[in-house]
């Protein structure tokens, strides 16, 4: 007997009888959101027709807000993403609530100079950089810098009564700043941590040594006054390249004589060698024939 009361037959087929009819599952987009540039995997409903750069409107643990849709959620690029945010992509923006988006834009700098202000009568030592108006107002969020801890409990409670909705207040570092406000680099690109980067890649003075960079902190900082993110990005393949030249102070053999290597160029593969006689010569990583 069938589940629908029906005897099963020979010609029934066995999806038939024992399979029950399922739906596809809802399809997953990566969608940046929130002042912080968070990305998360967000199912979309089939019906709806969502592409690339659209905005779209979200339902996150934080509320309804709006974001940027990157890409299709693939397993490669979850991959990239090493703690994504979840939740579901409740419809692209229409023109209503762009409308709702410029005009939160506008609400956020009043807020802005209203929470700059309660701050001063609690005279606290902390400094708002940046505010938050969640798309749906579940909640304002307030960023701020401070040389330590603060005690803001009684600043909260001045935002609610003030602002009507919840509040939440965020200590954040310089690098986090330079992410909510920087725009552009002095590459003349926008700055990274404010476009794809995910995650702070820590950054060393050795990283700057090994690639030659001058040392001068007003040349190799960006614009959070930290380490550029941009020589992070290029390490690894200084550290590849690297591998593969004699180390300094190493002797080599040439066809122009025996020597020793007093530098290296890592990008071009080159040396710089003083050989037994005394000469100094810029030689190609390939004209070593041996090692001693």
């Amino acid at each position: 007997m069938r589940g629908d009361g029906r005897v099963a037959s020979l010609s029934d087929s066995y999806e038939d009888i024992f399979m029950t009819p399922t739906t596809a599952p809802p399809t997953p987009y990566l969608v940046r959101h929130g002042s912080m540039r968070f990305v998360g995997a967000f199912t979309a409903p089939e019906s709806a027709t969502v592409r690339r750069g659209d905005v779209a409107i979200l339902r996150t643990e934080r509320g309804l807000e709006s974001g940027e849709v990157l890409c299709p959620a693939t397993p490669q690029a979850l991959a990239a993403i090493p703690e994504p945010t979840r939740g579901e992509l409740v419809r692209v923006a229409t023109v209503e609530d762009r409308a709702k988006i410029a005009h939160i834009a506008q609400l956020q700098k009043q807020q802005y100079e209203t929470g700059t202000k309660l701050v001063t009568q609690h005279r606290l030592v902390m400094q708002i950089v940046d505010v938050e108006y969640i798309f749906g107002g579940e909640r304002l969020v307030f960023y701020f810098l401070a040389e330590g801890r603060v005690d803001f409990r009684e600043l909260v409670k001045s935002m609610a009564r003030e602002f009507h909705t919840r509040i939440e207040l965020r200590q954040i570092g310089v690098r986090d700043e330079a992410k909510l406000l920087a725009d552009y680099g002095d590459c003349g690109k926008p700055v990274c941590c404010n476009t794809h980067m995910v995650v702070m890649p820590p950054v060393s003075m050795r990283m700057a040594k090994l690639q030659k960079s001058t040392l001068d902190p007003t040349k190799i900082s960006g614009r959070c006054g930290r380490l550029k993110c941009c020589l992070r990005f290029e390490q690894d393949v200084y550290e590849e390249f690297q591998k593969e030249l004699p180390p300094i102070g190493a002797r080599v053999v040439t066809e122009k004589g025996q020597g020793k290597v007093l530098a290296q160029e890592i990008l071009a593969r080159r040396l710089l060698v003083e050989f037994e006689d005394g000469r100094r010569l810029p030689i190609a990583a390939d004209e070593v024939l041996t090692r001693l």
